[in-house]
């Protein structure tokens, strides 16, 4: 054990890996429901940090991967996060997640009175329970003294156990419904003209009377089938192919347009073909559908749009990324010059601008230096993890500036977020190791309880009055206990636990609000 030890502290970067191998070997292990995923990545980290205290990773390669983490978040949720803000739905989540914080203050506070608990030990536990490290840093100013830290590493691990426990508690006492997402193919079909209500009319008339979720892709016309244009007029008897996300939009243009075909066009491929690209070509990705220039010599329709595991209904204002998979209807001959024209490289799955990634992380960063005086506590800053998510949340509703594109594929963007995820969680947990050990045997069980305590109360009051009380969705409520906590390990967690992306959503909604109100309320109790 003394060779490994001294191996381990010979090397930092080898106790790294070592934490990423074993926690994510752990993290796999199914205990009746319960595992722990990337999240053991930590726990291995604190296991090997108690064990070799001299093996820490550099704070650097941590801080980096949390960065890599939260931006990656708000590239892909970007759009989402500024929807979901401004909703009734993202309003009841802020506020769940500000009561939430503001009892586990309370809790805090009501520690320091029962228990005499010197303050500046339990603006640690606070901050180490609910994972804030801006916090801690405000806490450690005002204090003059160590104390903080103190209370700060027995909490930390604390925060994130419990945190895991009671989203399992929760999911086997309450047993929630969680809507599946559809992962079904769009609806294609064939309706035949009958309505004499749309008969006479051009076809870009037409469309603006069906549902949002429909467009009309082929038209066939005297046994020729051809790819629709917004100038056809629609005339009895005519054929037309429209693509739908649901049945129940498909339904409802049969009801607008006349009656079921007998699906002729979807069988004819003599004047066109099904043809499917990748875009990868930095002239397309980043346009809006609407703006995108197309071959002449290549006419063709955009039927649907596979990103990720989705599939999208074309819309004049959704903008291209990188790896979106387009399904085209075109004549077989152009499909040379349309695979050209979009690129149709799988490596655009994959690939992203490190021009824009450079450049957001840069401005990230620099928003999270600038301190921001505020009267009667001092000066704030947002600190290396909320500045680049904001900025990324920006970035990431914008799609692209000028030549600048901000997206990346998905398959990139969740490699770039999981990869700096293990990153964080591996050196985090190597460097609060030896603390941890050190903190709970000088102090005794009363900081371990009071940490459980604080952070109990925030995960009770999120999952009871929020999901029980206030009927928030199951899913939400994860991505808002994980945002209110501020750490990844429990939204890692979360994300496992359902099959939707909700918690990341509102981990991006929650988090960076979070975030700033737990400095705020610790600095206003260590001056007030």
């Amino acid at each position: 054990m003394d060779l490994l030890k001294a191996l381990l502290e010979q090397s930092p970067i080898m106790a790294l890996f070592l934490a990423i191998a074993v926690g994510y070997a752990l993290g796999e292990i199914d205990i009746k429901g319960l595992s722990f995923g990337v999240g053991a990545v930590l726990f291995v980290g604190l296991a090997i940090g108690a064990f070799a205290p001299k093996s820490v990773p550099p704070p650097l390669l941590g801080s980096l991967g949390l960065v890599m983490f939260l931006y990656g978040i708000g590239i892909q949720y970007g759009k989402q996060f500024f929807a979901g803000l401004t909703g009734p739905a993202g309003r009841k989540a802020n506020l769940i997640a500000l009561i939430s914080i503001l009892a586990s203050l309370g809790t805090a506070v009501l520690i320091v009175r029962v228990f005499h608990i010197k303050l500046d030990y339990v603006a640690g536990l606070f901050s180490g329970a609910l994972t804030c490290t801006p916090a801690l840093q405000a806490a450690l100013e005002i204090a003059g003294n160590n104390d903080p830290a103190v209370g700060y590493s027995v909490a930390y691990p604390f925060g994130i156990i419990v945190s895991i426990l009671g989203i399992y508690v929760a999911a086997l006492v309450f047993k929630p419904k969680v809507e599946i997402p559809s992962k079904k193919s769009l609806e294609l079909v064939d309706l035949v003209i009958r309505n004499p209500a749309v008969i006479g009319k051009r076809l870009e008339e037409v469309e603006t009377l069906l549902p949002s979720e429909i467009e009309v892709v082929a038209l066939r016309r005297h046994h020729v089938t051809r790819i629709a244009g917004l100038d056809e007029v629609l005339e009895t008897g005519d054929s037309v192919l429209v693509v739908g996300k649901n049945e129940e939009a498909v339904l409802r243009a049969k009801d607008l347009l006349g009656e079921m075909g007998p699906q002729t066009i979807l069988h004819d491929r003599e004047n066109f073909e099904y043809i499917r690209v990748y875009a990868s070509k930095r002239t397309v990705v980043g346009s809006r559908l609407s703006d995108l220039a197309m071959p002449a010599e290549a006419p063709c329709r955009i039927v649907n749009i596979r990103r990720g595991d989705a599939h999208i209904v074309p819309d004049p204002d959704l903008i291209l990324e990188f790896g979106d998979q387009l399904g085209l209807l075109a004549e077989l001959k152009h499909a040379p010059a349309l695979r050209a024209h979009f690129g149709d490289s799988i490596k655009g799955t994959t690939e992203f601008s490190y021009v824009s990634i450079g450049i957001g992380m840069v401005l990230g960063v620099i928003l999270g230096l600038i301190p921001v005086p505020v009267p009667g506590i001092g000066n704030l800053s947002l600190g290396i993890a909320a500045g680049p998510l904001i900025v990324s949340l920006i970035l990431g509703k914008l799609g692209r500036t000028g030549g600048i594109v901000w997206t990346m594929p998905v398959t990139a963007n969740l490699t770039l977020r999981n990869f700096g995820l293990t990153i964080f969680l591996a050196q985090v947990g190597i460097s609060s190791g030896k603390s941890l050990m050190a903190s709970i045997g000088d102090i005794g069980i009363l900081f371990v309880c009071a940490a459980a305590l604080i952070i109990l109360v925030l995960v009770f009051i999120i999952f009871v009055v929020g999901y029980k009380i206030m009927k928030i969705p199951f899913d939400d409520i994860l991505g808002i206990l994980a945002g209110a906590v501020g750490n990844p390990a429990i939204l890692a967690y979360g994300v496992k636990t359902v099959p939707t992306e909700r918690p990341d959503i509102n981990y991006a909604m929650i988090y960076p609000v979070g975030l700033i109100l737990k400095v705020i309320l610790v600095t206003l109790v260590m001056k007030l």
